[in-house]
């Protein structure tokens, strides 16, 4: 392939250094790439669907064929919908499949990114790739709000109707906001064009460059490799790009593509023949919005309804807090994170092995934190259906959830915290005294003793990857014992606590000098040497 390319246009170096480029093998690599294959799936159907949705909301009435909504008056985007799914060769399967294909883009990401997060892959010097994916994150969140909405059907007006109180609750922007969107009063004639514009060509346009730029960098800089035998900082251990990780990553996408086709096949989502089209009169009874939009529905349900009145304005705090503190409190944790701990730490060094998360227990600890706060208001999103499925007041859900949501999250990080120290003091003893072998083996003292084997030098070598977790030494004293000016004050003097409570090796393996050959079990008086029982 190369030759053939470079006879032609003079790159055949080029691409022969880059198809044998090495990329290292350990399947929660493979994360990534499900958001990946998921969203050129969208892109797919999403070109199937532009084809017969009409994003107008001129009112219609339906002479389609599902004959319960024969006559009904509706605007165009939800006849079209229902068109696409009764009448077009395939059309709800494209419909279903792309709405699939959504839940799984936006569900790898968040996966893609806790492994990132929790392994330590944002360091230095993949800071701006991490960004990057925060980026894209935020970005898919907005991108599924807005396809949401395109039918037109009474759930997805549900939602919109949430989205305007949101829009419109903002100081001074607010209206402004709100009459863009919607072309006037709520619910406007062009709300369902201007979203369609932004579901079809804006933000996909710039998901599509900051996936792109995702890749590129990542090409670059070079994958993290989790530590094992001969990999370094400076190396990667794995199989080429062409042919092997090329024919491994079709393999994967056609994975992937057949179990969107299967879950658009024979599993039912999003039935808006159901719902029927949106009226601003009419509500649904126990709607629930995609996983991904649940932790703000969450939040919603579980503020008391505050208001503050400043210089004759009324600001809603009952929907200005829950819109903005839990999206920004996560989005801006997770953008911050890589320069807070490099301040907290003073470590400025490249880092190409990931961590395992056990390693570093305040960041792992951190971010199931993170992940309690998320999952707790994304369970309270649902506390209607659960207090209908379970027979418990509706208001003791809410009371509950109130006092969950600050104190789930300290409970999971202590819980986590002595987890990981439990795991590294389990790895130490694997280390210093081998693993069990099952054989039983009695001593000329009368003694039963177990006997231990060394580990297998792959896993040992994994194990022993381990790195201390870097700390600014002592307060940046100099040889006379003075600490410098940058840690003198308060600032510094914070740093230098909070660099000492989260760096440093927490539990030391052992040296390794040779294995105990066994433990002691207990003592009999049989001579005998033979399997565990």
């Amino acid at each position: 392939m190369s030759s053939f390319i470079d006879d032609r246009i003079g790159a055949g170096t080029f691409l022969k250094r880059n198809l044998r480029k090495v990329f290292p093998d350990h399947w929660s690599f493979l994360l990534g790439e499900i958001a990946l294959y998921s969203f050129i799936v969208l892109l797919l159907t999403g070109t199937f669907l532009t084809f017969f949705f009409r994003p107008t909301m001129g009112e219609v009435a339906y002479n389609g064929s599902y004959e319960p909504l024969k006559g009904v008056m509706m605007s165009e985007a939800y006849a079209s919908t229902l068109h696409i799914s009764f009448d077009v060769r395939g059309g709800l399967l494209m419909r279903q499949m792309h709405h699939w294909a959504a839940l799984l883009f936006v569900a790898g990401m968040m996966v893609h990114m806790l492994r990132v997060f929790f392994t330590g892959a944002y360091r230095k010097p993949r800071e701006l790739n991490w960004l990057i994916g925060v980026g894209l994150l935020t970005l898919a969140l907005f991108e599924g709000l807005t396809g949401y909405s395109l039918p037109d059907d009474l759930l997805s007006g549900a939602g919109l109707r949430i989205t305007e109180g949101v829009m419109i609750s903002l100081p001074l922007v607010g209206t402004w906001i709100t009459f863009f969107l919607f072309g006037g009063e709520y619910p406007g004639e062009d709300v369902v064009s201007r979203f369609y514009a932004m579901h079809i060509l804006l933000i996909p346009g710039i998901l599509l460059a900051l996936i792109t730029a995702h890749l590129i960098l990542m090409w670059v800089q070079k994958h993290t490799q989790m530590p094992g035998p001969g990999r370094t900082n400076t190396n990667v251990v794995g199989a080429p790009f062409y042919p092997s990780f090329m024919a491994k990553s079709g393999a994967y996408f056609m994975f992937t593509f057949g179990v969107i086709a299967l879950l658009g096949t024979f599993t039912q989502i999003n039935p808006i023949w159901l719902f029927g089209p949106y009226t601003p009169a009419d509500i649904s009874a126990g709607s629930q919005p995609d996983f991904y939009m649940g932790f703000l529905e969450g939040s919603l349900r579980l503020m008391p309804a505050w208001e503050i009145n400043v210089l004759g304005f009324t600001l809603p705090m009952s929907v200005l807090i829950p819109a903005l503190l839990p999206m920004g409190v996560i989005m801006t944790g997770l953008a911050l994170y890589p320069f807070i701990e490099r301040w907290v730490t003073g470590d400025r060094s490249e880092h190409h092995i990931a961590e395992r998360p056990r390693n570093n227990p305040h960041r792992t600890s951190i971010g199931i934190s993170a992940v309690t706060f998320y999952g707790l208001l994304w369970l309270m999103g649902a506390n209607d259906e659960i207090a209908a499925f379970f027979h418990v007041s509706l208001n003791w859900t809410t009371y509950v959830g109130r006092v969950l949501i600050f104190l789930g999250p300290a409970v999971a990080y202590f819980v986590a915290y002595r987890i990981c120290l439990g795991l590294q003091r389990g790895d130490a003893a694997v280390i210093g005294h081998g693993v069990e072998s099952g054989v039983i083996k009695r001593l000329p003292s009368g003694e039963y003793i177990e006997v231990h084997v060394p580990q297998d030098a792959g896993i040992e070598a994994h194990v022993r990857g381990k790195q201390p977790v870097p700390m600014i030494a002592g307060t940046g004293a100099d040889a006379d014992g003075i600490p410098s000016k940058r840690m003198r004050g308060p600032l510094g003097r914070l740093r230098a606590r909070l660099s000492k409570v989260y760096g440093g090796e927490k539990v030391p393996l052992d040296d390794g000098h040779g294995h105990d050959e066994h433990a002691a079990i207990g003592s009999g008086t049989e001579d005998a040497t033979s399997p565990r029982p």
